[in-house]
């Protein structure tokens, strides 16, 4: 069975390194708009087609593509911070709790973590979890950010 992907935003930084790993892939099928990306109803189009989109775009456009969603089958993952924290969203880390993975393998929309929680807490976690670190113990993490992270 072939799934049709769409990626929203699929010619920026994130959305091409997606894009490069999905299109060798026989079980998948990328729905490409090519100089069509900007057009509102070829966007629209392709989001609610797809059987799941990857939204790589700037958080306000994200919420944007989100609104243009009118399938209710249509499975989401965004790589924005635009539902990083919104309680409908499944937090695509599954390490963060325990049956989190289930939640995300049943969720129509996954919010993905970034490179700092997923660094901070896949190393973190654990460690709570085994009580090697209090669960109230105050943290920092200092951070530098690459040409990525804006």
């Amino acid at each position: 069975m072939t799934h049709t992907i769409f990626i929203d935003g699929e010619a920026g930084t994130t959305g091409l390194e997606i894009r490069e790993r999905l299109e060798a892939r026989a079980d998948l099928e990328l729905i490409l708009l090519g100089d069509r990306r900007r057009d509102v109803q070829a966007r629209r189009e392709a989001l609610n087609d797809a059987d799941a989109v990857i939204l790589c775009l700037p958080d306000d456009a994200a919420r944007e593509a989100v609104g243009l969603i009118e399938n209710p089958a249509v499975r989401v993952i965004d790589a924005s911070t635009a539902y990083r924290v919104d309680p409908t969203w499944a937090y695509g880390f599954p390490e963060v709790a325990p049956g989190q993975w289930d939640r995300i393998a049943a969720a129509t929309r996954v919010s993905n973590p970034g490179c700092y929680p997923t660094g901070f807490l896949g190393l973190v976690a654990p460690l709570v979890r085994a009580g090697l670190i209090p669960a109230d113990q105050p943290m920092t993490v200092n951070a530098v950010s690459g040409y990525s992270g804006g």
